[in-house]
């Protein structure tokens, strides 16, 4: 009998649950008037699928990373692109390289950047009351000032503009890349720890009647390999630069917990959407486990990112989300959380993925698309769990030995075969025109790109 009432309570507990974020969810769609959530959004450099404990990773110990994604949601299938400034300008747009030309890394003295018709995340959630801050790596143009965060919706700005800066000195090649809403900036520290103080300044300091938007793209763990020894003691099996990635994501996780603790101390945990992503899949030394390849490919390895959603009381704890999903899709989801309106002068690709991780919805998605740092030259889509790459075999791909890894059709079951080890293409033709077809309309107004680089640039 005692089991029974048990079961009972238990029961009741979960329709309370289930029909309390129901309701939540009606009531912000329905009614403007519901408060907006802070918005932090964790982007970790070069963070390989396996590394984190929430996904399986066993050799580097990411507590506070894992005790966020074990009260959220994990996004299993949660795609990006293969290299860092592609991703960012999806995120920041909700519109794949193809429309922005943003399909390679974007280097220092480059005379272009994310286009200036482009409306931003930051733009769109500042016109709906939101302040916004960025603390970290920008990378996506700097050659003018209206290509700088501070002209593309951020109130704030601090960190730097573009890559593999040193950890210490904050430079790259001598030249200083740090900065303060633009303005130079010469200070000491470990970069983790400086982009973390600030982040918990800015919501310190932030006005609690207004919400919050802070965007937190960290360099770690980024290359080059970097980091107080302090952090590669506990990993003295490890060795090489294997060892001081262990402790680059060790000072990640430590700095995002000094971060939530911030959000609770100010009181706004509660009403905190928190967001973990990786920008690509991680290069060597960086553990992809079980996807194959690594970044700067259009295998798995190189964009599907470890990724998860947390949101107290609004985003389901526990739950493992397998409906596929882009991190183009975040721009409508997060502007349709804000209350706010989508000001993109032209056509948008993210979809709205509230109901997927929060109601148990399908994707929106009919189809996912990823492009190569050389545009469409390299395309994989995915549909279901079926994905097609394709390779334009030109002469110029030919000659190129980035490109020998590639067939020039391959399909895969990512269901059965997730590490993308059997070409089904020939055994499954009629599946093949149906998402080729598919990948030709998706491509068929794709801008050429900004600039021209190596498939295997890093």
């Amino acid at each position: 009998m005692q089991n029974k009432n048990q079961n009972q309570k238990m029961w009741m507990i979960k329709i309370f649950i289930f029909l309390s974020l129901f309701f939540f969810n009606f009531s912000l769609a329905q009614n403007p008037k519901v408060k907006p959530p802070n918005i932090v959004f964790i982007l970790v450099d070069d963070l390989g699928y396996g590394e984190c404990g929430f996904n399986g990773g066993k050799e580097i110990q990411t507590p506070q990373i894992d005790q966020l994604a074990k009260t959220g949601a994990i996004l299993l299938n949660s795609y990006v692109q293969p290299v860092c400034s592609p991703t960012r300008a999806c995120l920041l747009t909700g519109r794949y390289p193809t429309r922005t030309g943003v399909y390679n890394i974007i280097k220092p003295g480059a005379t272009w950047g994310l286009p200036l018709n482009e409306n931003t995340l930051a733009d769109a959630l500042k016109a709906n009351g939101y302040q916004t801050a960025i603390t970290g790596k920008w990378h996506l143009g700097e050659f003018e000032k209206a290509y700088q965060p501070n002209a593309r919706g951020f109130d704030q700005q601090y960190g730097h503009f573009f890559g593999s800066i040193d950890y210490y000195t904050h430079s790259r090649n001598d030249q200083l890349d740090w900065y303060r809403n633009g303005i130079p900036l010469k200070e000491e520290g470990y970069t983790t720890d400086l982009i973390a103080k600030e982040a918990c300044k800015i919501i310190e300091t932030s006005d609690n009647s207004k919400p919050l938007f802070l965007y937190i793209p960290f360099n770690g763990i980024h290359a080059p390999y970097q980091v107080p020894e302090k952090y590669t003691k506990p990993y003295q099996l490890l060795k090489g630069n294997r060892q001081k990635l262990a402790g680059m994501l060790a000072a990640v996780d430590e700095a995002i917990g000094k971060i939530i603790l911030a959000i609770e101390k100010a009181g706004i945990r509660d009403n905190t959407l928190i967001i973990f992503s990786s920008d690509n899949g991680a290069p060597p030394p960086g553990d992809n486990t079980p996807l194959r390849d690594f970044k700067a490919t259009v295998y798995e390895g190189g964009i599907k990112s470890a990724s998860f959603v947390n949101w107290p009381g609004h985003v389901p704890a526990g739950l493992s989300i397998t409906e596929p999903m882009h991190i183009v899709d975040w721009y409508p989801t997060l502007i349709h959380l804000a209350g706010g309106k989508i000001n993109q002068p032209s056509t948008i690709d993210g979809k709205n993925v509230w109901p997927m991780i929060t109601q148990n919805k399908k994707s929106p998605h009919d189809a996912i698309l990823t492009v190569s740092t050389r545009g469409p030259v390299i395309s994989a889509i995915r549909m279901d769990h079926w994905k097609l790459i394709l390779l334009n075999t030109d002469s110029s791909t030919q000659k190129n030995k980035a490109f020998s890894k590639y067939e020039s059709i391959a399909l895969f079951n990512l269901l059965d075969d997730p590490s993308e080890t059997n070409n089904l293409a020939n055994k499954y033709p009629e599946r093949v025109q149906i998402m080729r077809k598919r990948l030709t309309e998706m491509l068929k107004d794709a801008v050429s790109s900004g600039t021209k680089g190596p498939e295997d640039e890093l």
